[in-house]
């Protein structure tokens, strides 16, 4: 019998609002969104107290003003973030070395051998959770299973500020009952297309077979048969390799004419160079993406044989793809990102993408 893991999923709460009320007491207690306050801003982050007016990030900053008149909006200070995610981190690997970071502010660690031959998970989890709260005052959430998935599910049930175990023993029973909406990897499109067919649970989706699934839901139904049993081998992988880097910008008015569009692809290009020289990515694929005012959303890809390199090379592709296809309206969002990540041990792949 394989030996049962222990995975721990941590998750901080309201990461960059709680960092902007730790840095400024007088914040503290008060709902706040950190993003632009403008006509075309977007909330980045929204604390708790935000949150209880229906606040989320990725809104826009005018709706959550209408939502929150007393709404406290706060500049974005990335470099501030990044400080204190590498502090967390940090403590992360008091406790082992096998830490996957998902972004800035939540990774998952398998203790299931540790450094400090803690045997239970949890008391690891309190423990991470009180050095967190010691280096840097603010609070985080933590999950914990037996695998990845679990462990993600789990650090949502007691937030903020909790801790959720889902072991062993219940696992067949938590996945039974769990909604497919919460359900890590099943959006809101699948969800909703799950609902149709009168899946609304764990246990209603356990009852289709991997024919069925792979017939509704292509290559995901593999993925959702074996989740909805609790099987996740998804080892925990310290070196995650990034798969893109990219830029993108929101216009305070929508922009009209092309050569309006290609100017701020021009900025965007060399933003661009400067990521990627910064993270030592290379890729082969450019992609273009745009948002209407319509807010219909559209991306356009080149992919070459080659490393993409520099500005000159980044406008000449992307001139392409502006140049692939009537816009359709005006344009109020507009990105560059650079992916199909070039491993240097492998010989290049003979295949262009369009």
């Amino acid at each position: 019998m394989d030996e049962i893991r222990k995975i721990i999923h941590i998750d901080m709460d309201a990461f960059f609002a709680s960092v902007e009320q730790k840095d400024n007491p007088e914040l503290k207690g008060k709902p706040i969104a950190v993003g632009g306050d403008g006509n075309r801003g977007v909330v980045a982050a929204a604390s708790y107290e935000a949150r209880k007016y229906g606040v989320r990030s990725a809104m826009a900053s005018k709706i959550a003003k209408k939502r929150c008149p007393h709404l406290i909006f706060v500049k974005v200070r990335h470099e501030r973030y990044k400080e204190v995610s590498n502090q967390i981190m940090n403590i992360f690997h008091e406790f082992t070395d096998l830490v996957e970071p998902l972004s800035i502010d939540e990774a998952f660690l398998d203790v299931s051998e540790n450094k400090k031959n803690i045997l239970s998970a949890t008391l690891i989890a309190k423990e991470i959770k009180n050095r967190i709260k010691e280096v840097t005052g603010l609070t985080a959430s933590a999950g914990i299973s037996v695998n990845k998935f679990l462990a993600k599910i789990a650090s949502d049930y007691r937030k903020p500020d909790g801790i959720f175990v889902i072991p062993p023993k219940d696992v067949e029973e938590f996945i039974a009952e769990l909604s497919v909406d919460k359900f890590f990897g099943v959006g809101k499109v699948t969800a909703n297309k799950m609902h149709q067919l009168g899946i609304f649970k764990g246990k209603d989706l356990k009852e289709r077979t991997l024919i069925d699934l792979n017939r509704l839901f292509g290559k995901n139904g593999t993925y959702y048969y074996q989740i909805v049993r609790g099987i996740d081998n998804r080892p925990v992988n310290p070196k995650r390799i990034r798969k893109s880097v990219g830029t993108e910008h929101t216009f305070e008015n929508d922009l009209l004419e092309l050569e309006e569009i290609r100017k701020d692809v021009q900025k965007s290009a060399k933003d661009l160079c400067k990521r990627l020289e910064k993270s030592k990515f290379k890729g082969r694929t450019l992609t273009l993406k745009l948002k209407y005012s319509n807010f219909e959303q559209e991306t356009r890809s080149k992919t070459l044989l080659r490393e993409i390199k520099g500005f000159e090379d980044i406008m000449q592709i992307a001139d392409d793809l502006l140049n692939q296809g009537e816009l359709k309206t005006s344009i109020r969002l507009l990105g560059l990102s650079v992916s199909n990540r070039i491993n240097e041990s492998e010989p290049l792949q003979l295949t262009i993408n369009f």
